[in-house]
């Protein structure tokens, strides 16, 4: 008995040396191979390929609009009733609403003073205007600074109230919430929202203001944000790209079809009666905004994205902060659409299309299928099925749509259109790699043409983060609810020694984060088993996928070494 428990069950004609662990697992592999991995993994690849073309179908979508839109649709000033206000010489600047502007702080040291400074400084009678500091800081320092900053403020005749609260119970939304609830927010009509690190131009409300003023049908004006350092870092650059996408296109998209788009949290006025007929401010997720627009959308009423109306901010300049930001991002719009999609099923006041607008194309496609497909067919079975080469995947899903994919994203990034023209070829490179690129004299004057292909394979690693957060906010689970306000360093380009100044915040980094803290296991993990991949594919494969799975796999080092935040 003793000598029989010992004995490995594989059939006689399989067993040769037991003791060659190795030659018993490449058994054991061929044995469930067929029977098992391979109808498995085929069955992945047929569901990834089902989300291309809804990812496609979507981009593309998309993309026809924008161009109908910027072809043929008027600007917002001609589509909706826009008018300057004036000054009236009877009743004076009884014309001009009374705008009340919330400004949410945490422990915001470095920036507190540039998004006061900017709200009071914007072209509105000063009569008219309320601005609220929100601060939720626990840093009795930092909420000293701020006070101090108010009265300041207050002493040259500016409506500023600084705000505390006992404890940060529903983060942000709460604040909002809060804010509102005070007594002389009642005389308010509008509330317009900044971020600690936004910083609107002077004319910000005179633009905004009006739209709402005169069509009554409109409950948000939503303006673009600008980055004072997406110069900083090829991490900042990589974020600038993805985000003018989202502004120029899906922003534009559907203010301009369903009058329907997720708020942004910042940079935007609000029709206060709007806020309260929604519900007021929840902090059930950590996209508040989202949930706010969401519903006042069920309710009837429209938004209206402003392109030429600009906001300047802040982009996370470490990888883990901007990881955190991520997190919540893809986090909470899943969550928010397990919470709310029967009620968008269910509502009566809103036309048929357009809840399959904001069901399918606005939740289901960009916050959920977008980040799995990215990453579960191009990190994850893709390059299995080079290990099991029994199953196909057709060029036209490894090739022919991810490029065209590709191309759609590029031309709508305004400032990397230029790379439109070549990007149909180079985009090949990462996935059918068996076609040459031809120099262009054209690459070398483009901005973007050195930026492009490594944007393409940090987008590919953020889809890791981007698909587990997802999961997260499905299933509600541990971290569906973590709120990690985003780090901020302030404006060094200001300042008349930026390049000092940039010198001393890199010094200072490298003192804050040392190597070990650095290091990001699951990106390494990943960058391990895609270069295992590509050394296969070198010496076994056909397709010479080996070229994409070396670069995917230095794009994953990168990030698992902490050091795509230091990259200029």
């Amino acid at each position: 008995m003793a000598d029989g428990s010992t004995k490995i069950f594989i059939p006689e004609s399989f067993q040769i040396n037991r003791d060659d662990i190795a030659g018993q697992i490449g058994l054991i592999w061929e044995l469930i191979k067929q029977p098992l991995i391979v109808p498995l993994l085929q069955v992945c690849v047929y569901v990834c390929l089902v989300m291309s073309l809804m990812l496609f179908m979507e981009r593309l979508y998309m993309g026809v609009v924008i161009i109908l839109v910027k072809l043929f649709l008027k600007k917002p000033d001609k589509r909706y009733k826009w008018e300057p206000l004036q000054e009236d010489l009877e009743s004076g600047n009884s014309n001009f609403p009374v705008v009340l502007i919330q400004i949410p702080m945490f422990n915001e040291r470095e920036v507190y003073k540039l998004s006061i400074g900017a709200a009071c400084g914007l072209s509105w009678p000063s009569d008219r205007l309320v601005i609220q500091v929100l601060d939720d800081s626990t840093d009795p320092v930092i909420k000293q600074m701020v006070e101090l900053e108010c009265q300041r403020w207050a002493s040259k005749g500016i409506n500023i109230t600084y705000q505390i609260r006992e404890t940060r119970v529903g983060y942000k939304a709460g604040a909002l919430k809060e804010g509102l609830k005070r007594s002389y927010v009642k005389h308010c009509e509008y509330v317009a929202i900044f971020d600690a690190d936004f910083q609107p131009e002077p004319g910000y409300l005179k633009r905004a203001i009006p739209f709402l003023v005169h069509n009554p049908e409109i409950a948000l004006v939503q303006a673009r944000w600008i980055f004072v350092n997406s110069n900083e870092c090829l991490l900042t650059r990589m974020q600038e790209m993805s985000l003018d996408y989202h502004f120029t296109v899906e922003q534009e998209v559907g203010s301009s079809t369903h009058a329907f788009f997720g708020f942004n949290g910042t940079a935007g006025v609000w029709r206060i009666a709007a806020i309260n007929e929604a519900g007021g401010w929840k902090d059930r997720t950590t996209v508040e905004d989202m949930d706010l627009a969401v519903r006042a959308s069920l309710r009837g009423w429209k938004f209206l994205y402003l392109g030429d109306l600009q906001v300047k901010s802040e982009l996370p300049s470490t990888f883990r902060a901007f990881r955190f930001q991520q997190h919540r991002w893809s986090c909470g719009p899943a969550n928010l659409f397990r919470k709310m999609a029967m009620e968008i099923i269910k509502n009566k006041k809103v036309r048929f299309w357009k809840k399959v607008y904001v069901i399918y194309s606005f939740f289901f496609v960009r916050k959920i299928i977008a980040h799995m497909v990215t990453f579960f067919f191009y990190c994850v079975v893709l390059p299995l099925t080079i290990l099991v080469p029994e199953v196909k995947v057709p060029i036209w899903g490894a090739v022919y749509i991810p490029s065209i994919i590709t191309i759609l994203n590029s031309v709508g990034t305004p400032r990397y259109y230029i790379s439109a023209c070549i990007i149909r070829n180079a985009s090949l490179i990462f996935m059918d790699f068996t076609v040459s690129v031809r120099a262009s004299s054209s690459v070398t004057t483009c901005r973007s043409i050195h930026l492009l292909f490594y944007w393409i394979l940090f987008e590919n690693v953020m889809s890791l983060h981007r698909t587990k957060a997802s999961f997260i906010g499905l299933l509600e689970a541990g971290r569906a609810n973590e709120w990690v306000v985003t780090e901020k360093l302030g404006d060094a380009l200001k300042n008349k020694d930026a390049a000092k100044n940039k010198t001393n915040q890199k010094a200072a980094k490298k003192l804050r984060f040392k190597f070990i803290e650095r290091i990001n296991s699951l990106e390494l993990g990943f960058a391990a088993f895609l270069f295992i991949c590509g050394c296969y594919d070198f010496v076994h494969g056909k397709n010479n996928y080996f070229v994409y799975l070396f670069l995917q796999t230095l794009t994953f080092a990168i990030t698992g070494f902490g050091y795509v935040g230091t990259i200029i």
